[in-house]
């Protein structure tokens, strides 16, 4: 409705409105949800978001704190000299990551091309380009599986610092995580809906992959051959393909018993070097990586690496990572590599999944504006 008429004060001292005239704006055809219950089945919530926001003050709430979220990462980042830039989203390589990408082909260039699964490889060719702190807030696509913690589009932080290391970027991503619950929550014990509470006070623990995975396996389990692993894995409840070998029995103990477990913050650090292609080896020990994996909430929040920069190998990785399908190889990043990318450190954050944390509720959907959604029967 708008109305004119002239302004006045009830007895009761209330701001109204004398009606002098009226005119109807818009009209709603469909009746809104009950005042009082409001709109409670979850699909229906998430298919029609504008009912959803309209009646619920929970999904405005978890909604807006996100909105919060990327606004907050963005001004800590920029604020720290780091300068924020764009990188493609349709890409002749889907490269950056392990994950299937979605595919596309664009008609005029008779190409095919593949929508970004990680921004990581453009992000590093501006290493080579002379800007030293660059960071991208992105949407990233991947073909794979939907649950309560993925959906096929979500939204990624990553940053990436010339000389620094994978110790500088686990100092900034825990000064980062710690301001943000403090901004955003009003303190670093955040409740969630299963009754636990993430307590981001800092300094973190840090642990080292060995440890962590001889912790909760056993201290010999680096010391059994593959079936002995194999079985200890099954005699732990822990899942496993057909075939898998001893590094990916090893990661799968690693997720279910250590990963699903952690609910404060805790850096996980020097993985194998097979599990984190794109990461520099360490010094004292070839066999892992200098990285990070930082954990809360029974899942993994965000990577750091200290990367790989010696081009040769990283085509050598690449080449092994690919196998026969070299066509996934992105050679203008090898050529951008020769050219000299400075030592660095990167990270990756995972914005909606954080979002989920610090709002404290159990599903990604709820911290995505429009999740998707199979659509409904034709008449439904």
């Amino acid at each position: 409705m708008g109305v004119e008429g002239t302004l006045f004060l009830t007895k009761t001292g209330e701001q109204s409105i004398r009606v002098e005239s009226f005119v109807l704006l818009t009209k709603a055809l469909a009746p809104l949800p009950d005042k009082w219950h409001g709109l409670v089945d979850t699909e229906t919530r998430h298919r029609h978001r504008h009912l959803d926001l309209l009646s619920n003050e929970a999904s405005r709430r978890a909604l807006d704190l996100r909105v919060r979220l990327v606004r907050y990462l963005r001004e800590f980042l920029s604020a720290r000299g780091f300068t924020e830039v764009e990188t493609p989203m349709m890409q002749t390589v889907a490269g950056g990551a392990a994950a299937e990408p979605f595919q596309t082909r664009h008609h005029a260039m008779g190409m095919d091309l593949y929508l970004r699964i990680a921004p990581e490889l453009y992000l590093k060719r501006l290493l080579v380009g002379g800007l030293e702190k660059v960071f991208e807030i992105n949407r990233n696509f991947r073909n794979e599986g939907i649950s309560r913690r993925h959906n096929p589009e979500f939204t990624m932080l990553e940053a990436y610092w010339a000389y620094a290391d994978f110790e500088a970027m686990a100092a900034l991503v825990e000064e980062m995580i710690a301001g943000a619950a403090r901004e955003l929550t009003g303190g670093t014990r955040v409740p969630q809906s299963d009754g636990t509470m993430i307590d981001f006070t800092p300094p973190w623990p840090r642990k080292k992959y060995r440890d962590a995975v001889a912790a909760a396996a056993g201290a010999d389990w680096f010391r059994l051959s593959r079936d002995e692993m194999e079985k200890k894995a099954a005699a732990l409840g822990v899942e496993l393909g057909p075939g898998l070998p001893a590094s990916e029995i090893t990661q799968k103990v690693f997720e279910k018993k250590v990963e699903a477990e952690a609910v404060d913050p805790v850096f996980i650090t020097h993985l194998p070097a097979e599990l984190v292609p794109l990461a520099r080896l360490n010094k004292e020990d070839p066999t892992v990586v200098d990285v990070y994996e930082l954990i809360f909430g029974r899942q993994e929040i965000s990577p750091g690496y200290s990367e790989l920069n010696d081009p040769i190998l990283q085509a050598e990785r690449f080449r092994h990572q690919v196998g026969e399908h070299t066509q996934k190889v992105d050679h203008e990043f090898l050529e951008a590599l020769e050219s000299g990318m400075p030592p660095a450190g990167g990270l990756g954050l995972g914005v909606d999944r954080l979002a989920m944390l610090l709002a404290g509720t159990d599903s990604i959907r709820e911290v995505i504006f429009f999740p998707l959604l199979r659509p409904r029967d034709s008449g439904a």
